[in-house]
């Protein structure tokens, strides 16, 4: 059974079926007028919370997190829908009851109430112990609350980049000057200066004279060298972005024929 102490740790907190399977969020908490005791919940059951169903928190447990009931969630989901706002009426009290096979005298009294929060029905006050409103342990403030916009950055892989290196082959064409040696047939005549080497052998005889030819080949030798050296960096780019989220907040308005120069209305 959930403690009445417990009561504002239980609203917002998520429900779980019998078997641990999720139901959804706690919504409402309903209680005995007599005596305050939590009597049922709403949860929501629906896609994005647009449904709820009613469970009875008798023998349910709350373990400071989270609110465990005694029934199946298809069974919970099926119960039969009742206006969440407001009080829970007799009729509505019985027809919960006889769906989920419970004695009706449980309750205490002929009817329940409840709001987004609790309501006492003794007083109609919203808001129970530890509420921001009127109540048996609060002050007469209430407390005003807006959503603020923490807007921050987040370091996410984008890419990679990687140094690949490979073997391209391509043909050069250079140019480059050979020599080679060819044979020149030269005559020259009988004279005073070379007549002694003409007459220095026999009048006549049978003679062979060789020369050697030479010539330049293209001789090819490839050597590897480093030329430069190449590495990865990062450059850290700056821009604005502008980002757009919607922010709520709470306005109170003061009514009541009491306020100042008779306006009935004022809006804090």
């Amino acid at each position: 059974m959930i403690e009445t102490s417990t009561i504002d740790a239980v609203i917002g907190s998520t429900a779980y079926d019998n078997d641990g399977d999720k139901i959804g969020k706690v919504g409402q908490v309903y209680v005995d007028p007599d005596d305050g005791r939590p009597v049922w919940a709403s949860v929501n059951t629906g896609f994005f919370g647009t449904s709820e169903s009613f469970v009875p928190l008798e023998n349910a447990s709350w373990d400071g997190n989270d609110l465990r009931v005694q029934y199946d969630k298809a069974f919970v989901k099926e119960a039969p829908r009742v206006d969440v706002h407001g009080e829970l009426s007799t009729q509505d009290q019985e027809s919960l009851y006889e769906y989920y096979n419970m004695n009706s005298g449980y309750s205490g009294a002929d009817s329940v109430s409840g709001t987004g929060d609790v309501r006492y029905a003794d007083t109609g006050a919203v808001g129970g112990p530890g509420q921001d409103t009127s109540g048996p342990n609060t002050d007469s403030a209430m407390t005003r609350s807006e959503q603020q916009l923490n807007v921050g950055t987040q370091k996410v892989q984008t890419g990679k980049a990687r140094l690949r290196k490979y073997v391209v082959t391509e043909q050069q064409n250079v140019t480059v000057p050979v020599q080679r040696e060819e044979v020149r047939l030269e005559r020259e005549p009988i004279t005073e200066a070379n007549v002694d080497d003409a007459l220095s052998g026999p009048e006549l005889s049978n003679e062979e004279h060789e020369v050697t030819l030479t010539e330049e080949r293209v001789v090819i030798n490839k050597e590897t060298v480093p030329v430069e050296r190449v590495r990865l960096d990062k450059d850290v780019v700056t821009e604005q972005r502008t980002v757009t989220e919607d922010v709520a907040h709470e306005e109170i308005e003061l009514e009541g024929d009491g306020t100042a120069q008779g306006t009935g209305r004022d809006r804090l």
